[in-house]
């Protein structure tokens, strides 16, 4: 008996997809935000400490969900693992912890300013992955998780190796590095928080499937974040270089990987029978019902 081969060739095909969607580059849109005074006064102005980042990032989710603006979905996401770093620094357990509150500062600016730049309409100072999840919030028929996993891919994927070269990782790299991913390992203490948090405040249906995978879900999400966040760390590193060639492959690297990502994560827009089944998971609907 031959193996079945199928699913191999769809992934081939996807994923040649995906690299003609990169390789055409900007993606198309919706048109960017009409400009809500609110929010462009919670964006307009850099953060300048981790308390204050804390304060406007929660404030602007408010303001989002107020809107039922899909945004909330990621910055729901955000401000709660800003929240939990922020007490990590409170506590002093980093290696240099002024370091880390430099870098969750740098971080969350390089979030506000891709929201206050899609806000104001000018689409050409937003990066694609950015671009790509904001159209995507905006839509009528996004989905929770992408809403929630186009976000974190943009801002890890994309935003933190630029946020790491911002606030200097090469004097005591070795250091710097430990408590980059000591960061990583509070994100691994709240998979279950977010998960309970998504489920609770936007997608019922997700608490069946943490409740039907088990532990398997979150792992899979620790093992993802491992991988990114070590990614964005090497592709800082070599936005770092002193050789300029270094320099363009890292950026092209991190806009190739998080874009490329985007895509795949919106490719359930491909099939309305996969995505109208996914919508039905999210409600806590039984599919065979719509």
């Amino acid at each position: 008996m031959q193996p079945d081969t199928r699913p191999r060739r769809a992934w081939r095909k996807q994923a040649t997809a995906v690299g003609k969607r990169v390789r055409e580059g900007r993606p198309g849109t919706s048109g960017g935000s009409a400009g809500d005074q609110e929010v462009l006064d919670l964006v307009a102005e850099p953060y300048d400490s981790v308390a204050e980042s804390e304060r406007r990032l929660t404030d602007l989710q408010r303001v989002f969900a107020t809107r039922e603006d899909d945004r909330a979905v990621f910055l729901a996401v955000y401000a709660r693992t800003t929240e939990a770093v922020a007490a990590r620094i409170e506590r002093d357990e980093f290696e240099d912890p002024d370091w880390v509150a430099d870098y969750l500062v740098a971080f969350a600016n390089r979030y506000r300013q891709a929201a206050h730049d899609y806000e104001r309409g000018d689409l050409a100072a937003v990066a694609d992955p950015w671009q790509l999840a904001f159209d995507s919030a905006a839509a009528p028929d996004s989905l929770v998780i992408q809403d929630a996993l186009l976000g974190v891919n943009a801002h890890i994927n994309y935003d933190l190796a630029f946020a790491l070269a911002d606030v200097g990782i090469e004097a005591d790299r070795t250091a710097k590095l430990e408590d980059h991913r000591a960061v990583t390992d509070v994100l691994r203490t709240i998979v279950d928080d977010i998960q309970d948090l998504l489920a609770e405040a936007y997608a019922p249906g997700l608490e069946h499937v943490d409740e039907s995978m088990g532990r398997a879900d979150e792992r899979l999400a620790i093992f993802t974040i491992d991988e990114c966040r070590s990614s964005a760390w090497r592709n800082a590193v070599g936005l770092c270089s002193r050789f300029r060639v270094r320099r363009w492959v890292a950026r092209r690297v991190t806009h190739a990987t998080a874009t490329g990502a985007a895509y795949l994560l919106l490719s359930t827009r491909a099939s309305d029978t996969v995505h109208e089944t996914l919508e039905a998971v999210e409600d806590g609907e039984q599919a065979t019902d719509r």
